[in-house]
């Protein structure tokens, strides 16, 4: 197994780029298996400090491993009225960087910039990516996903269907 002190950006970019592929093309399972066991997955209200806490503060979303699985499998029914049939996305990642290395986690920072198009209708999410990763036996996993969303608000997106 690759040690963390090993892994660099352009590393950690292919991730985040096989990442951002995996979800335009609604490989979702895929997506969910680059988690830790132990990961989580965040998008804090706009309006919050990007270190909030979901203990404290309202977020999009706080989803452990297990209930980002289950809002998988909801988002691939076709009971999944918001997203049937489904967006098509587009997820663009630029200015990876390695914040920081510790024994067991990299952070890593990203800017991101998400369309979705629906119904003739094109929405933009503009923000950023403060991952936390680590290594695996099967390669790096995220720990910790942390959209930060750089709107005033989600109007006029008015909601978060797709996985950001």
């Amino acid at each position: 197994m690759q040690s963390l002190a090993d892994v660099s950006r352009s590393e950690v970019e292919d991730f985040m780029y096989l990442e951002a592929e995996l979800l335009d093309e609604w490989r979702l399972k895929e997506w969910v298996a680059l988690f830790a066991e132990d990961g989580r997955y965040y998008v804090p209200a706009t309006d919050v400090a990007a270190d909030a806490s979901p203990d404290t503060t309202l977020f999009y979303v706080a989803d452990d491993r297990f209930r980002l699985e289950q809002r998988v499998e909801r988002l691939l029914k076709r009971t999944a009225h918001a997203e049937f049939p489904r967006s098509k996305t587009r997820h663009l990642v630029s200015n990876v960087r390695i914040r920081a290395r510790h024994a067991d986690e990299l952070e890593v920072g990203a800017a991101v910039l998400t369309y979705r198009t629906k119904a003739g209708h094109t929405e933009i999410y503009i923000g950023s990516y403060r991952n936390r990763l680590v290594m695996t036996e099967q390669g790096l996993r995220i720990r910790e996903k942390r959209c930060v969303l750089d709107m005033d608000g989600l109007k006029p997106n008015g909601r978060i269907s797709i996985i950001l």
